[in-house]
């Protein structure tokens, strides 16, 4: 009486054998073709999923390395010299820091401060044509942002009075060019370079700030440094 119930039984057994092993292959058959049709370019998965990072990534990525910077006008130096880390690069071109200027110095020291317990696994770093000492920091009006300054004087003098620990860095005007990517000028916004010394992110300005802390804390959670 019970041989046809063990015999259903044994085929359902079967049946289910056979579904739990092909869920795997069936896994790797989807993979399998996923990767031919993207290589194909059948398929754009980067347009498809799309990318996590706010920020403008520079592709090709410039190389800041084996590059001879005069610090602040005085010394020469390498890009290595620095302390390995993370940096923000603001590049200025020209003998007035004006309004663009003086925002993205205020939007990245914001932007440091808010990092709190990875502050000190970035740096930031000003890059200019002439030393600090010889841009002149035009003092804002009065329906000024609270970004720009009411500082009178000199660059120098200015990032020693409201952005201490920046580094200024000087390179001719005829070696930032080549050095830049060639799609962006230095407009309203700032890099971002990885502890080799890539210029590896554009951000700008006017980014919403908590979406660039986002991009930071990703890249400072996947990285060593």
């Amino acid at each position: 009486m019970n041989t046809g119930n063990d015999v259903v039984k044994r085929q359902q057994g079967r049946r289910v054998l056979l579904l739990i092993a092909g869920i795997p292959l069936s896994i790797m058959l989807a993979a399998t073709l996923l990767w031919w049709a993207v290589a194909e370019g059948q398929f754009d998965i980067v347009g498809a999923m799309g990318t996590a990072n706010h920020g403008e990534l520079i592709v090709p990525p410039k190389s800041l390395s084996q590059r001879t910077f005069s610090d602040d006008g005085a010394a020469d130096l390498l890009w290595e010299d620095l302390p390995v880390k993370w940096h923000f690069l603001i590049l200025h071109r020209g003998g007035v820091c004006e309004a663009i200027c003086q925002e993205k110095l205020y939007q990245t020291r914001q932007i440091h401060i808010a990092l709190g317990k990875d502050f000190n696994r970035v740096g930031r770093v000003v890059l200019t044509d002439l030393p600090a000492d010889r841009i002149a920091v035009t003092p804002a009006d009065e329906t000024a942002s609270a970004a720009t300054s009411t500082f009178d004087g000199n660059l120098a003098d200015w990032i020693a009075a409201e952005h201490a620990g920046v580094t200024a860095l000087t390179l001719p005007a005829a070696e930032i060019e080549p050095l830049m990517p060639s799609t962006l000028g230095d407009g309203g916004h700032w890099y971002v370079v990885d502890p080799a010394g890539w210029i590896m992110m554009q951000v700008a300005n006017d980014l919403y700030y908590k979406d660039v802390i986002s991009d930071l804390r990703f890249l400072l959670k996947n990285s060593g440094s």
